[in-house]
C-alpha cells in the first residue's frame, strides 16, 4: 500500500506531483498491485483506491489547507487536533488493509500508527521529516513503529543519510532513493534571451524566499535584467514592484515558454529542503542554479560547475554576472542536464530503485 498525505487534484495542481509522478511509475511497471491512501485526484489505471468516502473527503480538505505541516505551523491548537485526527484514521488504514505484503509510506509522521503487524515498511523521508525529528519523543515514537519487522527508511537525498542512520540505522536500513525527472524535461533546449531573465520558482513563505529580495534588488530594479517569480502565495508577503510575479507555476507553461528563454534558476531558501524537484528539472533542462548554501543545495549544485551557491550579497551578484556569459551559462547548463541524467534519471529509474528496495525487503520478511 502507498500511502500520502498529499496528492494533485487534477493536472493543473501542483501540490504532491511528485507523489503523482513515483505512484504512476510504480504501477506501470506492471510488476506490483499497488493500492494508493492519499487525497482524491486522478489516478492510473492500474492503481486501486484504498480510501473511503470519508477518508478522502478530509484528506481532500487536509490538502486545500496546505497541509498537515502548514496547518500546525499556521494554527498550532487547532492542528495538533487534526495531526491526531490524521494518525488515527492513518492507523484504520493500515489495519482494513492488513492483507498487503509491504508498506511504502511517504514521510515519517505518517508511519507513526503503523499496528505491531511486523509488516515490512519502506518510509520516505524529506527536508522537512529532518526538522521533524527535533521534536520531543518523536525519534521514541518512530523507533517503536520500526521495530520487529523489516525496515528501510529512503531520504531522497544523500545528506540525510548520517542523521537517519544516527536514530535509526539499527533498526532500518537507510537507503537514499533518489527521485526522477519527465523526460520532458530533459528534451528542452534552451536559447537564452536579452535582457537576461532569471527565474525563482517557490512557494512564497519568508523562509523559502529566504533573502532572495534584498539580494536581488541591486542588481535587478534598474531593468537591465530581469527577475520572474512563480509560487503559491502560502504567507503574507509583500512583492517588490521590481519582480515579475506569475502566481503558481504550471509545468506546461514552464516547458514551452520560460525554461527554454532564460539563465538559469535562483533559489536563496533557508527552509529544511530535502532535494527540491524544481531544482532537478532546471538541471534536466540544461540550465544553470544558484542557490544558496544548505545541505540540501549543495548536493545538487557542484560550485562552479552546474551553477554557483552563495553565502553573501557580493557571491551571489558575482554568480549572477559571471552566468550571463553565454558561453558559460551554456557549458555549466549541458554539464548539470548530463549530471541528472546520470544520476537521477526518469521516473520509471526511480520506480525501479523502489523496487529494487521492496525486493530486499520482501526477501528480509521471508527469512524472519
Amino acid at each position: 500500500m502507498f500511502t500520502s498525505t498529499s496528492y494533485p487534484l487534477d493536472a493543473s495542481d501542483w501540490r504532491g506531483l511528485f507523489i503523482k509522478h513515483i505512484s504512476t511509475a510504480l504501477a506501470r511497471s506492471g510488476l506490483i498491485n499497488l493500492r494508493q491512501w492519499a487525497p482524491p485526484g486522478d489516478r492510473d489505471f492500474c492503481v486501486i483506491d484504498a480510501s473511503t468516502e470519508e477518508e478522502a473527503e478530509w484528506l481532500a480538505a487536509l490538502m486545500h489547507r496546505g497541509g498537515i505541516s502548514h496547518w500546525l505551523r499556521a494554527k498550532p491548537v487547532s492542528g495538533i487536533s487534526a495531526a491526531i485526527k490524521l494518525l488515527r484514521m492513518l492507523n484504520t488504514a493500515y489495519r482494513r488493509n492488513k492483507d498487503v505484503d509491504l508498506h511504502h509510506i511517504n514521510w515519517l509522521q505518517c508511519a507513526l500508527p503503523l499496528p505491531a503487524d511486523g509488516k515490512p515498511v519502506l518510509v520516505t523521508a524529506l527536508g522537512n521529516d529532518m526538522k521533524l525529528l527535533r521534536m520531543p519523543m518523536m525519534r521514541h515514537a518512530l523507533r517503536h513503529a520500526l521495530r520487529n519487522r523489516p525496515a528501510m527508511i529512503c531520504p531522497n537525498a544523500d545528506w540525510m543519510r548520517e542523521p537517519l542512520y544516527e536514530s535509526f540505522g539499527d533498526l532500518a536500513e537507510i537507503r537514499p532513493i533518489p527521485f526522477g525527472v519527465d523526460p520532458q524535461w530533459y528534451a528542452i533546449r534552451r536559447q537564452p534571451k536579452e535582457p537576461p531573465c532569471w527565474l525563482a520558482i517557490t512557494r512564497l513563505t519568508q523562509n523559502k524566499l529566504g533573502p532572495l529580495f534584498e539580494w536581488s534588488e541591486p542588481l535587478f530594479r534598474s531593468g537591465k535584467r530581469q527577475l520572474h517569480l512563480f509560487g503559491p502565495m502560502q504567507e503574507q508577503v509583500v512583492i517588490p514592484d521590481w519582480i515579475f510575479y506569475h502566481g503558481p507555476a504550471k509545468s506546461r507553461q514552464l516547458i514551452d515558454e520560460w525554461f527554454p528563454r532564460v539563465h538559469g534558476l535562483i533559489t536563496l531558501s533557508c527552509h529544511a529542503e530535502g532535494r527540491p524537484q524544481v531544482m532537478l528539472e532546471a538541471m534536466a533542462a540544461g540550465m544553470p542554479i544558484i542557490a544558496s548554501h544548505l545541505p540540501a543545495h549543495a548536493d545538487i549544485v557542484e560550485d562552479g560547475v552546474t551553477g554557483a551557491l552563495c553565502g553573501s550579497p557580493s557571491e551571489y551578484a558575482k554568480a549572477v554576472e559571471k552566468l550571463e556569459d553565454r558561453d558559460l551559462n551554456h557549458a555549466q547548463g549541458e554539464t548539470a542536464r548530463a549530471l541528472a541524467h546520470g544520476r537521477i534519471g526518469t521516473w520509471d529509474d526511480c520506480a525501479s530503485r523502489y523496487m529494487a528496495a521492496y525486493r530486499c525487503l520482501l526477501k528480509g520478511a521471508a527469512h524472519d
